[in-house]
């Protein structure tokens, strides 16, 4: 399976700018056969807001909502899987950091995860995610999804391995050092393609790290981006190697576990 990731810089609360920005990078994507694609979490609206009003005048709903539907049609266009992270706005106007997923003709709109684990001023302008952790069967291959601080807290990606994901979906915009060091050894110990898709650039003071990049289940890093430049990665991954959570004879890492011991 072809998977990649698109690291791009969006503009701050242009919404038009974003999409055509993603719009060209997704055709790069496809020029190099990519089947899933992930991009960085909110690249619709940029990141570093001010107040609850910006994000609420640039939030979509989903799927109805310009972003997602924009989205339909890129799958559609391109055949292949997408996901992204975005602003959503419920119908009762309550304000998530989420992330889709949608497909190719006979896909579409396949569903949506909602960002539990918020970042700082994050917590000004968006409700917790109330979905919880869930794992969507492409065909080919299971996807888990998380965003970005998600990373730090090793529950997250454990839940969706422990539910069957082959591949863990990381939207990000990563501003601490630690997630491109860290991400490598949660495949590891999950044993797990992870894609982890950044931003670049900086927003009212805010700089954020770039480096994205696809990971393997043996910890090696496949493929990374720079710190400072848009860019594409697509590379090609045995899915199989995921459905292997033996490290030798005797050791499977998820038979091996003993859950009645790590919970105070």
């Amino acid at each position: 399976m072809r998977v990649g990731f698109i690291q791009m810089e969006p503009k701050l609360l242009d919404l038009n700018a974003n999409l055509s920005k993603a719009e060209k990078l997704l055709k790069d994507a496809a020029k190099q056969e990519a089947q899933l694609v992930v991009l960085p979490e909110l690249f619709d609206t940029g990141y570093n807001f001010e107040s609850r009003e910006e994000v609420y005048s640039i939030a979509q709903q989903i799927p109805d909502g310009e972003t997602t539907q924009f989205l339909v049609e890129q799958a559609r266009e391109h055949e292949m899987f997408i996901i992204a992270g975005t602003a959503e706005k419920d119908e009762k106007g309550r304000l998530y950091n989420s992330a889709v997923l949608v497909g190719p003709i006979g896909w579409g709109y396949i569903g949506k995860y909602r960002k539990i684990h918020l970042f700082y001023r994050e917590k000004l302008f968006f409700e917790p995610g109330n979905l919880g952790f869930h794992v969507f069967n492409i065909g080919v291959a299971k996807v888990g999804i998380m965003i970005c601080f998600d990373w730090f807290f090793p529950e997250a990606m454990r839940t969706l391995a422990l539910k069957g994901a082959d591949i863990v979906a990381h939207p990000a915009n990563l501003v601490m050092p630690y997630a491109p060091r860290a991400m490598p050894i949660r495949s590891l110990e999950n044993r797990v393609f992870s894609i982890t898709a950044n931003r670049i650039g900086e927003e009212r003071g805010l700089r954020f790290i770039g480096m994205s990049q696809i990971n393997s289940p043996k910890a090696e890093i496949l493929l990374r981006a720079s710190e400072d430049k848009e860019e594409v990665g697509v590379v090609e991954i045995n899915i199989e190697e995921a459905r292997n959570k033996k490290i030798n004879e005797y050791n499977d890492i998820f038979k091996d576990r003993q859950p009645k011991y790590y919970f105070v």
